[in-house]
């Protein structure tokens, strides 16, 4: 990591770059991939290349899902990454393991230091982790590789792909002004710059501005361009997308005319799906894909039990409930838009019932994961419901690069149409930084006392002064000056409404700044722990550095130990299915495969929660009793 982040070129995004040599970014990435002898390898590479504003990540994990679905190895590069960089390499859906990351990026990293002169210096890290990802995708012999644009398009260090198989771009918006231009048009411009010379396009529906330059771009290199409609939901015929949030359903659309067009262009259409109607109907591996794609950190629901019980038992089932976190990394107004009606929607469901418990080292205690984008489905315990006190509560920060003043409005505005309003809002800094690469292992700064919260109190003074006109100026100044929230807020600061409101004895009523989000989720269960009767839904957006960060970190890291069986267990079956359909006189033979298969990644993962002091009854003995016999 130490490595890694010795390529970081700026110490916060904004900053003017320094690379220096005398070559332009591409021309240095087809420099690096020629020293790596990459270079006919990558035109290899059957491509899926996206860009977009917002929903390229989720289309991105839609392709490589369906692709996966349909029998195809494939490669998955997306960022940026929430704990660990590794996140954003998947080879068959799942993170490349350690020891191939390793290999890969000390091969890479050698070789380039041979090379490195003043003309020609080591490359900044995106360019680097590109790179990165052409050298595992090669090596890991994929049959598809679907990147994701790191920012724009036209001058990305991906765009070193000159003949993919198809291209995408996701809805387009107001973000990366700084480097994109001020306009949408000067946006899409970037954005289109991925199209390549007669090489088919997808896009979903833009406004004016922003299509007539996509499609401008697209007539001058003969690019058929079509526009994509949103997925039907009567499409999934009965399923439900796996991610969460009504925007998903415009990048399920694009993601399935990508991949249809990817199966056709490489000769597998009809191949593969000679048997389906291919307008009508979806095919049954599309099907599965849309149904089981996973993103961390984007709509994202996990229920907390550590205020009540390590353990998920009818004894304690009806204790669980009381502390709801539901985890977006908008940061872009359209994606805050996306986010608050999202969770104005899911607030106000029944569906919020417990599945499963991990645990953290960290500090972070029975973490029951559910609706994790709709991928993980267990079977639902039945809960006791109380009439319990409900606030919704807002833990809110963004990048300073951002514009507070428009995020805020707009998550406020959007969440209060559907009826939805914050009880509270608190603000808090991130524990990552810009110049820093981390990894699972990292450790989590415990050090707070330095921690400069004067962006933090303005946007408290902003939540101030957009939900009740109050002016806190002079107060918050002098907090800041004091060195401000050395203390948590009062536990009545849950229950007090606007009226308590006092500015000049300096409290207020609505809004808190803490000093970090370890301290904040203590606070929470504490609270939680002191009222059974209190339901707390807690919206956590703003950055995804924020989700990414201490204990939501945790939340991830205990995600991948109680994921990684189960989505093995979901390739298993589909090789006992190929199996089966290749080999029908053997056809007990994918069965004991497949169910012993189960057992020994069931055993494994049980094996790994228990190290970390977690209840998880994934082994049945039902199951193991038939397999016996």
């Amino acid at each position: 990591m130490k490595a890694l982040s010795s390529l970081i070129r700026q110490k916060k995004r904004g900053d003017q770059k320094t690379t220096g040599g005398k070559y332009g970014k591409l021309d240095r990435m087809r420099m690096y991939l020629k020293i790596l002898d990459l270079e006919e390898h990558v035109a290899g590479l059957k491509i899926i290349h996206v860009a977009g504003t917002k929903g390229k990540g989720s289309t991105c994990t839609f392709c490589e899902s369906i692709l996966r679905e349909s029998g195809f190895r494939t490669g998955l590069f997306t960022s940026p990454h929430l704990i660990d960089v590794r996140e954003r390499y998947r080879i068959n859906g799942v993170d490349i393991s350690e020891v191939k990351f390793l290999l890969y990026f000390w091969n890479c990293w050698n070789q380039l230091k041979e090379h490195e002169t003043e003309d020609l210096p080591m490359p900044p890290l995106f360019q680097f982790l590109t790179v990165l990802a052409f050298k595992i995708f090669v090596c890991e012999q994929v049959d598809v590789s679907i990147i994701e644009v790191g920012l724009g398009g036209r001058n990305d260090s991906t765009n070193v792909i000159e003949k993919p198989v198809v291209c995408g771009i996701t809805s387009l918006g107001m973000d990366h002004t700084e480097t994109l231009g001020n306009t949408i048009g000067q946006i899409a411009s970037h954005k289109a710059g991925i199209f390549k010379r007669q090489i088919p396009a997808f896009t979903v529906s833009q406004v004016s501005e922003a299509m007539d330059v996509l499609q401008e771009n697209a007539q001058e290199l003969m690019v058929p361009l079509k526009v994509v409609e949103p997925l039907e939901s009567k499409a999934l015929n009965g399923l439900k997308l796996s991610l969460s949030g009504d925007h998903q359903f415009s990048n399920a659309g694009l993601a399935v005319s990508l991949c249809k067009s990817w199966f056709q262009r490489t000769g597998n259409w009809e191949k593969l799906f000679q048997k389906d109607n291919g307008e009508a109907n979806l095919p049954e591996a599309f099907l599965r894909g849309l149904s089981t794609a996973h993103l961390s950190g984007r709509a994202q629901i996990v229920h907390d039990s550590s205020s009540s019980s390590s353990y998920i038992s009818s004894e304690v089932a009806e204790t669980l409930g009381d502390l709801i976190f539901y985890l977006d990394g908008a940061h872009s107004p359209e994606s805050i838009e996306a986010c608050a009606k999202w969770f104005s929607v899911v607030v106000k469901g029944n569906d919020q019932s417990p599945s499963l418990v991990s645990s953290s080292s960290h500090g972070i205690e029975s973490i029951n994961v559910v609706q994790q984008n709709g991928y993980m489905q267990h079977e639902k315990c039945n809960i006791q419901e109380f009439n319990k006190i409900s606030k919704k509560i807002l833990i809110f920060n963004c990048m300073e690069v951002r514009d507070p003043q428009i995020l805020l409005p707009q998550l406020v505005s959007t969440c209060a149409s559907s009826g939805t309003f914050f009880s509270k809002a608190i603000f808090v800094p991130s524990i990552s930084t810009y110049n820093k690469v981390t990894s699972g292992t990292s450790v989590i700064p415990s050090d707070i006392s330095s921690k400069d919260l004067s962006w933090q109190f303005g946007l408290q003074r902003l939540w101030e002064r957009i939900v009740h006109g109050i002016d806190t100026d002079s107060l918050l100044e002098k907090s800041t000056k004091m060195g401000g929230a050395e203390t948590l807020p009062r536990r009545e600061f849950l229950y007090e409404d606007a009226s308590n409101c006092s500015p000049s004895n300096g409290y207020l009523a609505c809004s808190a700044v803490i000093p970090s989000l370890p301290l904040t989720i203590k606070w929470l269960r504490d609270c939680v722990r002191e009222n059974p009767s209190l339901r707390l839904q807690v919206l956590v957006t703003g950055s995804l550095h924020l989700v990414g960060d201490g204990w939501c970190g945790a939340i991830v890291r205990n995600r991948k130990i109680i994921e990684d069986g189960p989505h093995m267990m979901v390739i298993i079956r589909g090789w006992s299915r190929k199996l089966h359909e290749s080999f029908p006189l053997l056809s007990p033979l994918p069965v004991i495969i497949h169910v012993t298969c189960e057992l020994v990644l069931e055993a494994a993962v049980l094996d790994k929660a228990k190290s970390a002091n977690s209840a998880v009854p994934f082994l049945k003995e039902d199951k193991l009793a038939s397999v016996i016999h």
